[in-house]
C-alpha cells in the first residue's frame, strides 16, 4: 500500500494511491478551520497527518506494517527531508519525515507541492503529450514545474520553477517572501479572491466569504461592467506571468492548476481570448486545465524522484 499525501494552504488531503496512480480511499481536513492560533502549527501538521493515516487504515481495516511507502507533496523549499520557508502557512520549517518513519515504520518522501501535482499531470493528466511544459498550480500561492525533454527540472541548490516569486511590479505589493511585486501577490487564487473582496467592498475577512459564493455572484454578474473590468485586470496580471515563463522557458504547453479550475467558467475563456490579441508579441503556448484537481498532490507525491 502506497499513502500519499497533500499539505495545501487551506486543507490536508491523505490518499491510498493504487499502481495505475488512481486514488482509492481519500479523506481531508480544514486547516482554516484547525489554525485559529499561530501556536504549535507544525506540531499539529504532524498530529492531523497522523490522525488522518490512522483513520484511513481503519476505516479499510488494515495494520501499520501494510504500508509500503509514504509520500509527502509539502509548501515551501525541501532540503534533508524538511520542508523550509512555508511562507502561505507562516511556517519557517516543518519536519515530518523521521517523525512518521518512526510512526509507521516506512519509507517516507517529501518534496514540494507544485512539482508533485506537475508530476502527476505529466503521468495522468493533461500533459501527457507534452514534452516540454510547465505547470501552474494557481492556489493560496502559485507554484511550479517545469518539464523539458519529458524530465523534471531539478537543479541541484533549490527545487526552482518558483514562478509565484518572480517580480511583476517594481516595489509592488509586499509578499511573505520578504520581496515586493511577485507575481502570486497578482496572479493567485487568493489574491483574485481577496481583490473581489477589496474592489467590491464586502468587507476585510477573505474567508467570511466562500469561493462557491464568489463565483456565483461573478458568474450571475458578468455582463456588469465593474465585473468585467476586475477580471480583466486579474488576467492582464496573469498573463504577464505567462509571457515571462513562456519567453523563458518556451514550453509546448503551460498546464493552470490548483483553485484556478474551478473558477475556469469565468477565467479561463476570457484568458485566451486575451492571450490571442498577442498584446506582448510572443509566441503563445497551448494553455490547458490540470484535470486532477485536489488529486494531484496526493498522487504525484509517490512518483517524483
Amino acid at each position: 500500500m502506497q499513502i500519499g499525501i497533500d499539505i495545501g494552504g487551506s486543507h490536508i488531503g491523505v490518499g491510498i494511491v493504487n499502481e495505475q496512480g488512481k486514488i482509492t480511499t481519500k479523506k481531508e481536513i480544514n486547516l482554516c478551520e484547525n489554525f485559529k492560533e499561530e501556536i504549535n502549527k507544525e506540531e499539529k501538521i504532524r498530529d492531523m497527518i497522523i490522525s488522518l493515516i490512522r483513520d484511513i487504515l481503519k476505516q479499510i481495516g488494515a495494520p501499520k506494517c501494510v504500508i509500503q511507502k509514504i509520500g509527502i507533496a509539502c509548501p515551501g523549499t525541501i532540503q534533508e527531508g524538511m520542508a523550509k520557508d512555508i511562507y502561505n502557512l507562516n511556517i519557517k520549517s516543518l519536519s515530518l519525515k523521521k517523525e512518521l518513519e518512526e510512526e509507521f515504520y516506512t519509507q517516507v518522501v517529501i518534496h514540494n507541492d507544485a512539482k508533485c501535482a506537475g508530476v502527476a499531470e505529466k503521468l495522468y493528466g493533461s500533459l501527457q503529450q507534452y514534452e516540454d511544459c510547465v505547470f501552474l498550480c494557481l492556489g493560496t500561492g502559485i507554484g511550479g514545474a517545469t518539464f523539458i525533454g519529458n524530465q523534471l527540472l531539478t537543479p541541484k541548490i533549490n527545487a526552482g520553477s518558483e514562478y509565484g516569486h518572480m517580480i511583476i511590479q517594481k516595489e509592488g505589493i509586499p509578499c511573505q517572501c520578504g520581496n515586493k511585486g511577485c507575481f502570486e501577490k497578482y496572479a493567485s487564487m487568493s489574491a483574485f479572491k481577496k481583490g473581489f473582496i477589496r474592489y467590491f467592498n464586502i468587507g476585510e475577512n477573505s474567508q467570511a466569504i466562500s469561493s462557491e459564493a464568489i463565483l456565483q455572484y461573478l458568474l450571475e454578474n458578468k455582463n456588469e461592467k465593474e465585473i468585467q473590468n476586475y477580471i480583466e485586470q486579474y488576467i492582464e496580471n496573469l498573463m504577464l506571468g505567462i509571457y515571462n515563463i513562456t519567453r523563458i522557458m518556451e514550453p509546448q504547453a503551460i498546464c493552470l492548476g490548483g483553485s484556478f479550475v474551478y473558477f475556469h467558467k469565468i477565467l479561463y475563456t476570457k484568458l485566451l481570448e486575451k492571450l490571442q490579441e498577442h498584446k506582448y508579441k510572443f509566441r503563445v503556448p497551448e494553455i490547458v486545465l490540470a484535470s486532477l484537481g485536489n488529486d494531484a498532490g496526493i498522487i504525484g507525491a509517490l512518483y517524483i524522484e
